[in-house]
């Protein structure tokens, strides 16, 4: 998440982070700001190719939906094609505008990697940009957090341990295929979007007792959350904020008010914040939380119309890991093999 306020050092680009993210200004002064610094030469050819070829393509799309429009006539002499004429014009605008592109494209992944791998490799992680598909993904579906899919792609998977506890965290769009038929037999394939967003799965020391499962409060229609959840109850949160916030279901009440402490709360919904997503949900079943927030990618470079080295970009991308971070730590210190005896003596 952005700050509105500039930042002019990287000590101020770490203010509010967790105590062990500070390893980050020394690394940055010493090789991540020289590295990012080098390529701003072609940070600025890239947008100026980019720029010039938006031109050029508005410039052609515009010339060739006046030929067409101009010049192609009907049989009774009238112009005749500014339809096809605007339909190949956008084509051709679209096109010139995208291969334009393609250079600074380039670059921002580059450029995500090279402020990703210094913070995952000094916590141990595993990265992958282009991930096949998770293991725990169908977990997700049976557990009632995302819809069925007939394709999915993932991507940004960082794998590794935060304080002794497992976690995978991956992002994934998920389609679903759909046909119809019109009134002449006549068949049409779309593929819409019923999930596109992050995921994260955290195994810890001990199995639940039972199953818990956190929803959003969709207000008239906190019937969809009811739906499907068999022997589970409603579980009624003792902060009202958060009893307001989210809907609670699950087959262990106590085990349920146990784990669902106000600081896990209030950090799922600060989740929700940094990663500017929505409908964040997440469930408690045998050793492991599943958790999913519909919303925009994360750990991306972010503009490449600032320079290479700005603060800004980098604060964002740190932000993304100490989001996932704190709400890991805000589970895992509380549900140690001996703390998870509690519930049930």
């Amino acid at each position: 998440m952005a700050d509105k306020q500039e930042i002019l050092t990287i000590e101020q680009a770490l203010e509010g982070l967790p105590a062990d993210f500070q390893f980050f200004a020394e690394r940055f002064r010493s090789s991540i700001q020289p590295q990012l610094a080098s390529r701003e030469h072609d940070r600025v050819a890239a947008v100026k190719r980019q720029r010039l070829f938006s031109v050029i393509g508005v410039a052609l799309g515009v010339a060739i939906l006046l030929g067409f429009g101009l010049l192609v006539k009907s049989d009774t002499g009238e112009p005749d094609g500014w339809i096809f004429g605007g339909f190949i014009g956008v084509f051709a605008a679209i096109g010139m505008i995208a291969w334009g592109g393609m250079a600074l494209g380039k670059l921002g992944k580059e450029t995500k990697l090279m402020l990703i791998d210094p913070v995952s490799s000094e916590f141990g992680m595993g990265y992958q940009v282009a991930p096949g598909q998770p293991q725990d993904m169908y977990t997700f579906r049976s557990l009632g957090l995302v819809p069925g899919w007939d394709r999915a792609k993932y991507e940004d998977q960082l794998t590794g341990a935060r304080n002794d506890t497992p976690f995978e965290f991956y992002e994934a769009h998920l389609e679903e295929k759909r046909t119809t038929t019109d009134s002449k037999g006549r068949t049409r394939t779309t593929w819409v979007t019923v999930f596109r967003g992050q995921c994260l799965v955290v195994k810890f020391h001990k199995p639940f007792n039972g199953v818990t499962k956190v929803y959003r409060d969709m207000g008239m229609l906190n019937w969809l959350a009811k739906f499907g959840q068999g022997k589970s109850e409603k579980v009624k949160l003792e902060d009202p904020v958060f009893e307001k916030a989210f809907e609670v279901y699950s087959t262990d009440q106590i085990e349920a008010r146990y784990i669902l402490t106000p600081d896990f709360m209030e950090r799922l919904l600060g989740l929700e914040r940094t990663f500017k997503g929505k409908q964040v949900r997440c469930a408690f079943a045998g050793g492991e939380m599943f958790l999913c927030c519909e919303g925009k990618d994360l750990l991306e470079a972010g503009s490449m119309y600032r320079k290479m080295d700005d603060l800004g970009r980098v604060r964002e991308m740190l932000q993304d890991f100490a989001a996932i971070f704190l709400l890991i730590d805000a589970m895992s210190a509380r549900l140690t093999p001996d703390a998870l005896r509690g519930p049930n003596g």
